[in-house]
């Protein structure tokens, strides 16, 4: 019976991305009765977070299930992406959390929690890996991409902007430590280390 719950979960999870990948290919009607990408939407979500000034904050915090976040005015950078996703309608809290419980080996993840898994950009990065358009970094950069750099010993994210520098580099919209979420000039400031597109 479990094994049976596992097919169908795997189905609905596969169906729901080819679903919004149709929805994606003929736009959406914004509230402005605007025709908008998915790429669009995810920009328009990012750009959210920096234009309320989100400030950093990658706490811990008990979420409800699915449509889950946390507090509108803090996030850490994993967060700008989350919520980019799902103003393009994707929930990455219950897909991520779908997909371990399917997947466990491909996260390492023993005991799912859907308050903090969908969180980390490791996690991300395995479920974009299997399931969104996997580019290099010299591959053209568009506007709603999703950039993870590797800082440190640690992991870093945002969305690709559509705004520019003078050399023609897209600017970028991140959520930092000890500067909150912002659109700027960073794409080659990291090494990166993924490149995808929803």
């Amino acid at each position: 019976m479990k094994s049976e719950f596992k097919k169908i979960t795997l189905i609905l999870l596969i169906s729901t991305i080819l679903v919004l990948w149709a929805i994606d290919q003929t736009s959406v009607y914004s509230t402005s009765n605007q025709r908008k990408s998915s790429a669009d939407l995810i920009l328009e979500g990012a750009r959210f977070e920096a234009e309320n000034q989100v400030q950093y904050d990658a706490s811990y915090i008990v979420l409800s299930f699915p449509g889950g976040d946390v507090p509108s005015n803090i996030g850490a950078c994993t967060d700008v992406v989350i919520r980019a996703l799902r103003n393009a309608g994707l929930d990455l809290q219950l897909f991520i959390h779908i997909d371990i419980q399917e997947y466990p080996e491909r996260y390492d993840i023993i005991s799912p929690d859907p308050n903090i898994d969908h969180r980390r950009a490791e996690n991300q990065m395995i479920f974009f890996d299997n399931y969104f358009t996997v580019l290099g970094e010299d591959d053209k950069w568009e506007s709603g991409d999703i950039v993870y750099w590797r800082v440190g010993d640690g992991l870093h994210t945002g969305i690709i902007s559509n705004k520019k520098n003078s050399d023609g580099v897209n600017l970028v919209i991140h959520n930092s430590v000890g500067r909150g979420a912002k659109e700027e000039d960073v794409l080659l400031k990291w090494k990166i280390v993924g490149h995808y597109r929803y």
